[in-house]
């Protein structure tokens, strides 16, 4: 499809070359590996590699690991196979780690230039320091040691003579600043964690803000896109790669990051769901991390297509959550083949069928793209069909099966319910039906008309099965992200979430495989769960139903 939506980024890329200020692209996607990514890093994936693909240009994933205590070399993986399941493949591949030496000598030169200093304020007492937004900061009382201190402190630094938190190095810029990033940032601090990259060689870290402008300058990114949580930060971004002395001069530039109604867009929080046992870890169904969409069976045409929808550019607000719903639908409406399940079963005996017979019944595999060609489906004396299907006292307009109305078998006759079985606890547990074998399905015939359609399944032989439906994992209400404590967070966790039912499928189902996806009639689009479906045990989940009022 043509994405003709509204992207700032690229009307910048474009501009910059055509008036020669640039003659070439680089981007990156630089996420930490300290999570999974979610469908917001998704956007910024698609935006990365997209303007540089467009423009002939080159994208590098970097991992911006300078945090080894929450960072694992499972992250680091997990990302990989994201990146290269939306469809991209990276020109470069590097890690923040690598150019840990270099970032030293930066802030080596920095103390020499007089720019750093060694600093024993504690983190609570640098933040008190800071001051605030309608108030100046004021200055440590270890601001002004000498360039010589300063030099013999950060060697001991890194030789690891400090614990953690005892002496962190920050830059010397303005306490007085109305933009605070600019008050003395934190640029190093200690860390006695071993890197999952780099081992033990290092007990000291660079700051995210100062080592990832280094990092694109290092690489030559000549566009450094981020979100706009990061604008206040580009003053300082810049301030570091011009005193640092770097080669490079990247600039950085922002857009709206994606929010989308019942989604939580944050890593801790979503770690959190993780952790405390909510969710059935990060790539549970329910989750908005690519790998959750991805076992949930959503495809990378429809996250690509509906990240070209939504478009970049600077403002805020919420994207309504039913709008991916609408790009996958339009992804496997020519794709999915069609079937039958039934969720919640209800024994159909057919009287007048005769016993021990079983015929074939023909039916397209997909009505929209008849190339997919046909499939055959068992009927005999007893199915299957919906519990919510039948009603004993039916309310008006109600066309589907009670006692003495007439219905379609999906594909198959008439059936006409003349009785009704009941359990001791007054239950219906089976109905007793006549059929009609002049209304078979593709006949012709005409006699007369029913207004209810049912899908079944024969149940001598249908498939066992489980389907697995899903609600957002959080209400939506109106909250602040950044004031919600975690107790909050949690009490909007939905407890009706994740629906288990047994059920059955057509028999032509019982060697499907994991991601393969289907439109079971009426219930939706689902996709085989990659992490429970086996031989003997088919597992479905469902990506989202059939019909909705949402429009593009």
């Amino acid at each position: 499809m043509e994405h003709n939506s509204p992207n700032i980024i690229r009307n910048i890329i474009k501009e910059d070359l055509e008036t020669g200020k640039l003659d070439h692209i680089v981007t990156r996607f630089p996420p930490e590996p300290n999570g999974y990514l979610h469908i917001g890093h998704a956007k910024a994936i698609i935006l990365n590699f997209g303007v540089a693909d467009e423009f002939n240009g080159k994208t590098n994933l970097r991992f911006d690991d300078t945090n080894p205590q929450k960072e694992d070399i499972e992250y680091v993986n997990s990302i990989k196979e994201d990146v290269k399941w939306l469809g991209y493949d990276w020109d470069g591949l590097f890690f923040a780690s690598d150019y840990f030496d270099e970032m030293y000598n930066r802030a080596v030169l920095l103390i020499k230039k007089g720019l750093a200093y060694v600093d024993d304020l504690s983190v609570d007492e640098i933040r008190e320091y800071r001051g605030t937004l309608t108030e100046p900061g004021k200055d440590s009382p270890y601001r002004n040691r000498s360039v010589d201190e300063n030099l013999d402190l950060f060697e001991r630094m890194r030789k690891g003579a400090f614990g953690n938190g005892e002496k962190v190095l920050r830059a010397k810029i303005d306490m007085s600043s109305p933009n605070i990033n600019l008050r003395d940032p934190i640029i190093y601090r200690i860390a006695h964690v071993t890197h999952h990259n780099t081992g033990d060689k290092w007990c000291i870290y660079p700051m995210y803000a100062f080592a990832h402008p280094l990092e694109d300058a290092i690489e030559g990114v000549t566009h450094s896109i981020c979100t706009l949580e990061f604008e206040d930060q580009r003053p300082l971004y810049d301030w570091v790669v011009a005193n640092c002395e770097m080669e490079g001069t990247p600039h950085q530039y922002e857009f709206g990051r994606l929010n989308l109604t019942n989604t939580v867009m944050s890593k801790r929080k979503l770690k959190q769901l993780v952790d405390e046992g909510f969710v059935d870890g990060w790539d549970d169904p329910r989750m908005p991390t690519i790998s959750g969409l991805r076992r949930r069976g959503y495809t990378p045409e429809s996250i690509r297509d509906f990240c070209h929808e939504i478009g970049v550019s600077k403002a805020y607000g919420a994207v309504d959550s039913q709008m991916l719903d609408h790009f996958i639908r339009e992804d496997l409406k020519l794709k999915a083949p069609r079937t039958m399940g039934v969720l919640k079963p209800l024994k159909v005996v057919i009287t007048n069928y005769p016993e021990g017979q079983v015929e074939m019944l023909e039916a397209e595999i997909n009505p929209e793209n008849l190339e997919m060609g046909t499939r055959q489906i068992p009927f005999s004396r007893e199915i299957y069909i919906e519990q919510d299907d039948f009603i004993e006292n039916p309310p008006k307009k109600y066309f589907r099966l009670f006692p003495g109305n007439e219905v379609r078998l999906k594909h198959a006759y008439f059936i006409k319910c003349e009785d009704i079985i009941k359990d001791e606890n007054g239950e219906v547990i089976e109905l007793h039906c006549t059929y009609d074998p002049e209304t078979k399905s593709g006949t012709g015939f005409t006699g007369r008309k029913v207004k209810g359609t049912l899908h079944w399944v024969d149940a001598r032989s249908a498939h066992p099965a489980e389907f697995r439906l899903y609600e957002p994992l959080i209400l939506d209400e109106e909250v602040d992200e950044e004031e919600e404590t975690e107790k909050t967070f949690l009490e909007r966790v939905n407890p009706n979430s994740l629906e288990i039912l047994q059920g059955f499928v057509e028999p032509n189902m019982k060697d499907v495989k994991p991601h393969d996806k289907f439109q079971f009639f009426r219930h939706g689009y689902f996709n085989a769960d990659p992490k429970h479906t086996k031989n003997d045990h088919l597992v479905f989940n469902q990506i989202v139903e059939l019909k909705s009022s949402f429009k593009i």
